[in-house]
C-alpha cells in the first residue's frame, strides 16, 4: 500500500511542483558560480574553484556580495538566487594574477563603494549608484589609504568615514579617519586591535588551536555600529583551519579604545561538513535582521581553496553580538521565513544519508564511494570520467521523507583557471525509488546551462523514498566528483535520547595546567549520528556550537584562560534531535 501511494505521489508532483516552487531555505556553502583559482603557484596540486573573505551589504533593497578574486560580484533580491556581474576593477598596469583580494564593500548615502587589498597606494576606490549592472566609475583614482584587508566604514550618525585594515601575524589591525570628501587619510593612524592568544585559546595557530610554535594571524577587519556602540570584528588564527573564526571588540568611539567582548569567537564552526566561519562581514537583510557571512575552508588543493557561508546573527538584549552556527550547514531559513536568530534557525530537516551505503558507476583511484557521504568537505568520491551515465546511488536504509537535496561537486582534473565567461554548466538527473528497481524522477536539470557547484534544491512537496540516484549528464570541466551528496528530511525511526554522563574536564584555576583547553567525555548514545556541544560564559548565553560526528569525546582548545564556562550537549540523527543535557560548569 505504501508503495502505491508513493508512486502516485511522485507522478502528481513531478518536475513543476518540485523545481519551480519558491524556496524558503538555503544551505551552506552557498551555491554561487565560484571562479577558479587564477594563480599558477596555487594550482600545483590541481586546478580548483576558490574564493573567500566575503562581504555582503544590502543596498537599495538588493543584496550585493563581493569576495576574493572573482572578476566581478553577485547581487540577489532574496539571498538565494545570485546573479553574477562581470567586472574587472583593477587597471591593466597593475599586472597581477588576481583581481580584488579581500575587498571592502560599503556605501555612503546612495553610493556603493568598493576597493581591493594592496600593499601600495595605487588602487582606486570605485563607486556606483546603479551596481545591478556594470556601471562604475572611480571615486578616488589613487587612494592613499591603500591597505591589505581594508574596510571602509561610514558612521551614519556622525556622517564620518573610517578605514580599518591589516593582515599579519606580527602587526595589529589599524584604524584611521578618512576625509569625508576626498576619502584620503586624515589624522593619526591608530593600532586598534592585536591578538592575545596567551589568554584566548581560539586565537592560537593550528587546525586544533594547538600549534604554539607559530604566531597566529589576525585579519579581516570589519565594523558594525549598534545602538551607539562600535563592534570591531576580526578573523583569526588562519584561513586554512577548521577553527577559523571571527571575534569582536566593542568601543564607544569608532577608533577605540576597544574591549574584548565576553562572548568570543562570535562566529565559529569547527565541525560538520562546512567548517570555518572567519574573515567575514555582518549585514542586515531587507527586514533589518542581522546575518554574518564568512569563509568556509576546503584547503585540499592548497590552503586557499575556500567557499562562502552565511549564518543567522544578531545582538541580544545585553548588546552581545552572536551568530547561530548550530546545524549551520543544514537547511536554514531565508530572511523572509524566520526572524528569531537566537532560536534554531535551521528548518529541522536532518541529514538522512550520513555514512549510509553507496553504489557508484565507477571509482577513480582512491576517491572511494563512501567519501561522498562522510560529512567531510575535504574528501570526495570521483568517477573515472565525466561521461553521461556516471552515477551515485545513496541508500537511506529505510523509507524516509525527503525535503531537500544538496550536491557539492569536487574539483578533479579540471582545466579552467580564472573566471570563464561561459561554461557548459552542471547537468544531472535525480531519481528516487522504494526498492532500488523502479525509479521516478524528482529533479531534472538535464538542460541546465549554469554552474551550480553547491546546488541546493528544496522540494515543493516532500517525497517518500529509500534510494536516491544522482546521474551525471554533463560537467563544466573535470571528472564527475562529489564531496557531499547530502539528502535532508526525516527518517521513519526514533530520534536519540538525552546524552548521559556528559563531563567537561578542565584544569582548576588554582592548579597549574592549560586552562585554554577542555576535554569533553560522554556516554555514547546508541541511536546518535552525532552531537552538538554548546558553550558560553553564562548559562543563558550558550552561543558557541561545535558539531561532532561518530565520537563520544572532543578536545576543545578555544577557551579564554581566565573565565569560567558553561557547556551543554545534545545528540542527533536522521530522525531528529534529542533533549539537551543538564548544563555543566567548568571553572
Amino acid at each position: 500500500m505504501k508503495h502505491s501511494i508513493f508512486i502516485v505521489f511522485l507522478v502528481v508532483y513531478i518536475y513543476h511542483s518540485t523545481c519551480e516552487a519558491q524556496q524558503k531555505t538555503y544551505c551552506n556553502p552557498i551555491n554561487i558560480d565560484y571562479g577558479y583559482c587564477p594563480i599558477p603557484d596555487f594550482v600545483k596540486q590541481g586546478k580548483h574553484r576558490a574564493t573567500a573573505d566575503p562581504v555582503i551589504t544590502t543596498f537599495k533593497g538588493e543584496y550585493y556580495l563581493f569576495s576574493t578574486n572573482q572578476w566581478g560580484y553577485w547581487h540577489s533580491s532574496d539571498m538565494l538566487h545570485w546573479k553574477f556581474v562581470s567586472r574587472k576593477f583593477l587597471r591593466e598596469e597593475h599586472k597581477v594574477y588576481d583581481e580584488l583580494c579581500a575587498p571592502s564593500l560599503s556605501f555612503v548615502n546612495d553610493t556603493l563603494m568598493v576597493v581591493g587589498s594592496t600593499q601600495g597606494k595605487e588602487f582606486p576606490i570605485w563607486m556606483s549608484k546603479n551596481p545591478k549592472k556594470d556601471d562604475w566609475k572611480e571615486l578616488v583614482h589613487k587612494s592613499q589609504s591603500g591597505a591589505w584587508d581594508p574596510y571602509i566604514f561610514w558612521d551614519r550618525e556622525k556622517d564620518a568615514v573610517y578605514e580599518y585594515y591589516g593582515s599579519s601575524n606580527l602587526y595589529p589591525l589599524y584604524g584611521v579617519k578618512l576625509n569625508r570628501k576626498t576619502f584620503q587619510p586624515e589624522g593619526e593612524v591608530f593600532p586598534v586591535l592585536a591578538l592575545n592568544d596567551d589568554e584566548h585559546g581560539w586565537e592560537r595557530f593550528g587546525e586544533n588551536n594547538d600549534n604554539t610554535f607559530l604566531q597566529p594571524f589576525t585579519e579581516g577587519a570589519f565594523m558594525t555600529e549598534y545602538k551607539g556602540k562600535y563592534y570591531l570584528q576580526y578573523g583569526a588564527p588562519g584561513t586554512e583551519f577548521s577553527g577559523y573564526a571571527d571575534g569582536v571588540y566593542i568601543g564607544t568611539n569608532p577608533l577605540g579604545p576597544f574591549e574584548y567582548q565576553s562572548h568570543n569567537p562570535f562566529s565559529y564552526k569547527p565541525g560538520g561538513f562546512a567548517r570555518g566561519a572567519g574573515h567575514g562581514a555582518t549585514f542586515q537583510d531587507t527586514n533589518n535582521d542581522y546575518w554574518h557571512t564568512s569563509t568556509i575552508g576546503i584547503c585540499v588543493k592548497n590552503n586557499f581553496e575556500r567557499r562562502i557561508g552565511i549564518w543567522p546573527a544578531g545582538f541580544d538584549k545585553d548588546g552581545i553580538l552572536y551568530s547561530n552556527t548550530a546545524y549551520g550547514d543544514y537547511p536554514t531559513y531565508l530572511p523572509d521565513a524566520h526572524k528569531n536568530h537566537l532560536a534554531e534557525s535551521f528548518a529541522g530537516w536532518m541529514l538522512l544519508n550520513y555514512n549510509k551505503p553507496v553504489q557508484v558507476s565507477s571509482t577513480f583511484g582512491g576517491f572511494q564511494a563512501n567519501l561522498a557521504v562522510d560529512e567531510d568537505i575535504k574528501t570526495y568520491w570521483c568517477a573515472k570520467s565525466a561521461k553521461k551515465g556516471e552515477y551515485l546511488i545513496s541508500d537511506l536504509g529505510e523509507p524516509s521523507t525527503i525535503n531537500a537535496i544538496q550536491l557539492n561537486y569536487a574539483d578533479q582534473d579540471v582545466e579552467i583557471m580564472g573566471k570563464p565567461t561561459t561554461t557548459n554548466g552542471h547537468q544531472y538527473l535525480i531519481q528516487v525509488s522504494s526498492d532500488g528497481k523502479k525509479w521516478q524522477t524528482i529533479i531534472d536539470k538535464t538542460t541546465n546551462k549554469t554552474d551550480v557547484p553547491h546546488d541546493y534544491i528544496e522540494l515543493a512537496t516532500p517525497v517518500l523514498a529509500r534510494y536516491v540516484k544522482l546521474e551525471n549528464i554533463q560537467m563544466p570541466t573535470g571528472k564527475f566528483a562529489m564531496s557531499g551528496f547530502r539528502i535532508f528530511g526525516k527518517g521513519s525511526g526514533t530520534k536519540p535520547g538525552g546524552v548521559q554522563n556528559f563531563v567537561p574536564l578542565r584544569s582548576a584555576p588554582k592548579i597549574k595546567g592549560e586552562r585554554r583547553n577542555v576535554w569533553f567525555k560522554w556516554q555514547q548514545e546508541t541511536n546518535a549520528d552525532g552531537y552538538v556541544i554548546y558553550f558560553g560564559k553564562s548559562p543563558d548565553k550558550l552561543y558557541g556550537a561545535i558539531m561532532v560526528y561518530g565520537k563520544n569525546e572532543y578536545y576543545f582548545n578555544g577557551l579564554d584562560k581566565s573565565d569560567a564556562y558553561y557547556f551543554q550537549i545534545e545528540a542527533f540523527n536522521n530522525n531528529g534531535i534529542g533533549t539537551k543535557s543538564e548544563i555543566k560548569k567548568a571553572e
